[in-house]
Formats: C-alpha cells, sequence, structure tokens
C-alpha cells in the first residue's frame, strides 16, 4: 500500500485513536486534527513558583517523584494554568536505575547522581536485578491511577519512560545532565558490545514491563525518551537506540494496540526517518535541529506519521515576536498533520511562565488549513 501522501488520513492508523475524542490521541493515531495538539516537555518543573513548593514539601526530588501525593499535584500544576491538551507523567529518568538496585540522590548543582556507577559485566550480575521491579516503582503506578481521575477529561494522560540507551548512560556514567562526554559509557559499549548488552538487555525487558504497568493504570499515551541518540556512530545507534526501541514496541503494542507511542531520539539526524521506520512508532519528537520541511516531507508524507515538536526552549524564554515567528512558520510547516506543537527539548527553567501561556494560547487560536 502507498504512503499516505500529506494531509491525507490513513484510516488503519486512525481506527484506535478515533475511539476518543481527545485531541492528543487522535494527533498519534495519524488524523489531521483541525488544531494542532499542545503539550511542552518538562511542562511540570522548575520555572513554575509553585512547584518548588511542593518539591520543598516532599523533602526533595526523590521524596517528589516517590510521592503520589506531590507527584500527582506537579503534574496537575501546568494543566491549571494553561490550556494544555496533555499532562505527562511526573516522574524521573533514573528511577528505573534506582530500581533495578543502584541508589539515586540528587546533588544541589549536580542533578541525578547514581552508585555504585556499572562499569563491567560483573557489576551487571552483583549490582542490578530486575526482582524488586515493581515493588520499588509502585509509587509511580499509583500516581498514574490517580491522575486518571484528577485530570480534566479532555486532557490525555502520557506516561513514560527513558529509552535503554539513555538510561545506561545514566547507569554507567553514574550521574544525569549534558555535561560530560560520555567517555565511560561509549568505551564500554564501543568496545567491548558484547558485554555491554546484557545492560541494554535488562533495562529493555524491565522498561517493557514498566511502561505496561503504566498503561494498565491508565496511561493513554507513552513516550520513550532517547536524550543521547545522538552520540552513537550509526552502526551502533541501529544496536543501542534502533533495535531497544523496537522491540519495545513491538511488546507494548502486542498488549495495549490501541495506546499510541512517541519516541523521542534526539540529536538523530539524518537517521529520523529511518528510526521511525525500523522501530513502528506512531509520532516521533524531533529535536530542534531538525528541519521542518524535510520532516513534512519524509515522516509526514512518505511515512504517513505524527510528528511532535520542534520548539527551540529558548525561544520560549525570549518570548515575544521572536516567539511568535517560529511558532507561526512550526505550525504552517507542520500544521496540516499529522502534527503534535512541542519544544525540540524541554523548558528551562528560566522560562516565563506568561510566555507558555502566550504560545499555549497562539497554537490553540490556528487552523488547520482546509484540505481539498
Amino acid at each position: 500500500m502507498e504512503a499516505a501522501t500529506r494531509g491525507d488520513v490513513d484510516l488503519d492508523r486512525v481506527s484506535a485513536g478515533t475511539r476518543s475524542k481527545k485531541l492528543l490521541l487522535r494527533a498519534l493515531a495519524g488524523e489531521r486534527t483541525e488544531r494542532p495538539p499542545i503539550w511542552l516537555m518538562r511542562q511540570a518543573g522548575r520555572y513554575l513558583p509553585e512547584y518548588h513548593r511542593v518539591r520543598e514539601a516532599a523533602g526533595g526530588m526523590v521524596g517528589l517523584c516517590n510521592s503520589p501525593e506531590h507527584a500527582v499535584e506537579v503534574t496537575l500544576q501546568p494543566i491549571r494554568r494553561f490550556p494544555l491538551d496533555a499532562a505527562i507523567l511526573f516522574a524521573d529518568l533514573p528511577q528505573i536505575a534506582a530500581a533495578l538496585g543502584q541508589s539515586l540522590e540528587y546533588l544541589v548543582g549536580d542533578g541525578p547522581v547514581l552508585t555504585p556507577p556499572i562499569r563491567s559485566a560483573s557489576d551487571i550480575t552483583e549490582f542490578l536485578s530486575a526482582s524488586g521491579l515493581h515493588e520499588e516503582l509502585a509509587p509511580i503506578y499509583e500516581t498514574v491511577r490517580q491522575l486518571t481521575r484528577a485530570l480534566p477529561e479532555e486532557v490525555a494522560l502520557i506516561g513514560y519512560a527513558g529509552a535503554p540507551w539513555t538510561v545506561a548512560t545514566y547507569m554507567v556514567e553514574g550521574r544525569g545532565g549534558g555535561s560530560s562526554e560520555h567517555a565511560v559509557v561509549k568505551q564500554w559499549a564501543l568496545s567491548d558490545p558484547a558485554s555491554f548488552q546484557p545492560l541494554i538487555d535488562l533495562l529493555t525487558a524491565a522498561i517493557i514491563e514498566f511502561l505496561d504497568r503504566q498503561i494498565q493504570a491508565g496511561a493513554e499515551a507513552i513516550q520513550l525518551f532517547e536524550s543521547w541518540a545522538g552520540i552513537l556512530p550509526d552502526p551502533f545507534f541501529q544496536r543501542w537506540c534502533v533495535k531497544p526501541v523496537a522491540a519495545i514496541v513491538a511488546a507494548l503494542k502486542a498488549k495495549h494496540p490501541g495506546v499510541p507511542i512517541i519516541a523521542f531520539p534526539r540529536g538523530a539526524g539524518l537517521a529520523y526517518d529511518g528510526f521511525v521506520q525500523a522501530t513502528g512508532v506512531d509520532c516521533v519528537g524531533l529535536d530542534s535541529t531538525v528541519p521542518l520541511e524535510w520532516a513534512a516531507q519524509k515522516v509526514q508524507g512518505e511515512l504517513g506519521r505524527c510528528v511532535q515538536g520542534n520548539l527551540d526552549p529558548q525561544l520560549l524564554v525570549a518570548g515575544g515576536p521572536a516567539l511568535e515567528v517560529e511558532t507561526r512558520r512550526i505550525l504552517h510547516t507542520l500544521g496540516s498533520g499529522p502534527f503534535v506543537f512541542n519544544l525540540g527539548h524541554g523548558i528551562v527553567k528560566t522560562t516565563p511562565p506568561e510566555h507558555v501561556a502566550a504560545l499555549a494560547q497562539q497554537v490553540r487560536s490556528w487552523a488547520a488549513p482546509l484540505a481539498y
């Protein structure tokens, strides 16, 4: 069957999504919606003053993520403030690493720190186990259950996890963030892939179970964050990013065929379209460097898939005419759909909340051109 042309609706891909009237789910199912749905990566977080109050009350980041009461509250905060079409579960990528056996703490100015770092095949067998996975992650499942009752009925709930390669970078380097060159994890993965493979296999199996439980608890869509896709040479990108994500998608689709999956392979560059084809994701998140015309032609047009993105977060900080002009350009280039408006990475902490309000209003007031 020929790929859907841009602006056409692939009826096979829409069938699951049309069972729901939620705008996000319709777009993810491949529908050309009357306007693009909007949500923002890290929409709950440090740029909101009310978030800081809840985090302090929870005793810090670990307490916040492991307290359903507090995690529900910070997930709802941006929904109360802004007319967004989806909420994303508030949790943190390294939590699954902690559930597998590492200790997780957050240091001021240093972000998440995982100990002991996993640096060898013997470390995998000595320190890691999936035996207590669901017990450790139970607070997250309860957060999802509570959110299904607390969210407005028109707002979709997105569950999520880090993809195996990205979580592995945390586990091996012992910390998150972007300051590292990831030399330790790359040396292991590139020079001795056979001994690195069990870590990816363990994470792939654990992430499938983690996301399956989120869906059972009420998550209506899933996002996989592959934040460090762009640091690997192509053959290793295929092995450590593409194949594990494809395995996760296949396993979840077998159990939950109507639940759409978004993947965000940040920095994948020219590999974006191949990633979409090989993994079978319903929607791909575009980072801020992806040319819009290319995404419209290759991913929306030739592949008939939904795209998500890709406003530079610094434009959201800047606000004003610069934000308005770039938002309009993205809408006009990708808005014929299927399309979800989002950022090219997460909101930064210096973002004025009023700029988020202005962005949401601009996107919501935009109407897709009529198809002829």
